[in-house]
């Protein structure tokens, strides 16, 4: 049996743990959701659910972002995400880029975190952009595939590969999920890596 002592540094190590990774969600509001074509919408929702359910189940920090709320020329988060994430700060901006706005920007570095996971609408803007600027300031970006979308298939697909070529590590929820887990000694997440991952479609059929 292997020993309960862990044998790496859960902050300085190479995979996600959580204690070395910070999750932002960046523009899930009604009309970009709407308007995505990559997806299914309604899993598309159920699915940024299950992530942001991880992120709490795990106790990584949240950065919420929104864009255009104040200027009225938009709408809040969606209800149902924004219910899981009760209590975090949202940050509106007017920027397509949400690393271009200061407030989000310094929530970032203000976790102390080098990996960023990363969803946002649309693949081809909201979430190629700031992913880039990650990058270039020595940040790790891992985009949730199946918690994004794009306007359409061709542009979720072409900013994937923009973002991987650029250094961006592509991870979909179940290998997500189990990379946060890692060792059934982490006992007490146990019982919400089984709900996650059965709501994640990866138990299906057991």
């Amino acid at each position: 049996m292997a020993s309960v002592k862990p044998i790496r540094n859960a902050k300085n190590d190479a995979l996600l743990t959580p204690e070395n990774a910070a999750l932002a969600i960046i523009d899930y509001q009604p009309t970009q959701i709407h308007s995505v074509n990559s997806i299914n919408i309604s899993q598309l929702i159920h699915n940024i659910i299950v992530v942001a359910r991880t992120a709490k189940a795990y106790g990584l920090p949240i950065l919420l972002s929104t864009v255009n709320v104040a200027t009225t020329r938009n709408q809040e988060t969606i209800p149902p995400l924004r219910k899981i994430l009760a209590g975090v700060p949202s940050y509106d901006r007017t920027s397509i880029n949400a690393w271009e706005d200061a407030e989000f920007c310094a929530a970032v570095k203000s976790t102390e975190r080098k990996k960023l996971i990363m969803c946002a609408l649309w693949t081809e803007a909201c979430l190629a952009f700031p992913t880039l600027d990650a990058l270039r300031e020595g940040y790790e970006v891992y985009p949730v595939v199946d918690a994004i979308g794009g306007t359409t298939e061709l542009a979720h697909n072409i900013a994937l590969r923009r973002i991987e070529q650029a250094g961006a590590q592509l991870i979909t929820i179940p290998q997500l999920v189990c990379e946060l887990q890692r060792d059934w000694n982490r006992s007490e997440a146990v019982e919400d890596f089984l709900d996650i991952m059965f709501d994640a479609g990866a138990f299906v059929g057991l």
